[in-house]
């Protein structure tokens, strides 16, 4: 078994390190290697610059309004409100550790498919369809009416 510390390059396989700038008297000063003048001799040209054709993000073209703060709702369809026991109460922090939305937020109750339990659901917003299914079961909400 051999160590990998002790492991080297072959001779002549790595150099040193080109270091430029550093006065005329080292061979790489003046103008560090980079030419006289033009684009590439300055110091920075961005990232997305193009060579001065029309950027990609200015010839697509932008339709409609997309507010920056817009406050996207965490949905829950009827069906998986069956995992719970009939009689529970369910808000937003039961529905995430039973693992029916991700994260902390806003959450919507959706109405696909077929609730079978009858549970007192407590969330920001219900579907016309999904507090149907749910009142049907003589169950109850407690909510502000998201939309």
């Amino acid at each position: 078994m051999m160590d990998t510390d002790l492991l080297k390059p072959h001779p002549g396989a790595t150099h040193k390190k080109k270091r430029v700038g550093r006065g005329n008297s080292s061979g790489h000063g003046g103008t560090s290697t980079r030419g006289h003048k033009g684009q590439k001799a300055r110091s920075k040209v961005a990232k997305w610059f193009e060579g001065g054709q029309m950027p990609l993000v200015r010839r697509i073209p932008k339709r409609g309004f997309h507010p920056p703060a817009r406050e996207k709702l965490l949905t829950v369809n009827v069906e998986k409100l069956n995992v719970f026991k009939t009689g529970s109460e369910v808000d937003p922090e039961a529905m995430r550790k039973a693992g029916l939305v991700s994260r902390r937020g806003k959450v919507k109750i959706l109405g696909r498919g077929e609730l079978v339990r009858s549970l007192k659901v407590k969330a920001d917003g219900f579907s016309k369809v999904a507090l149907e299914k749910i009142e049907r079961l003589k169950g109850r909400r407690k909510s502000s009416d998201v939309g």
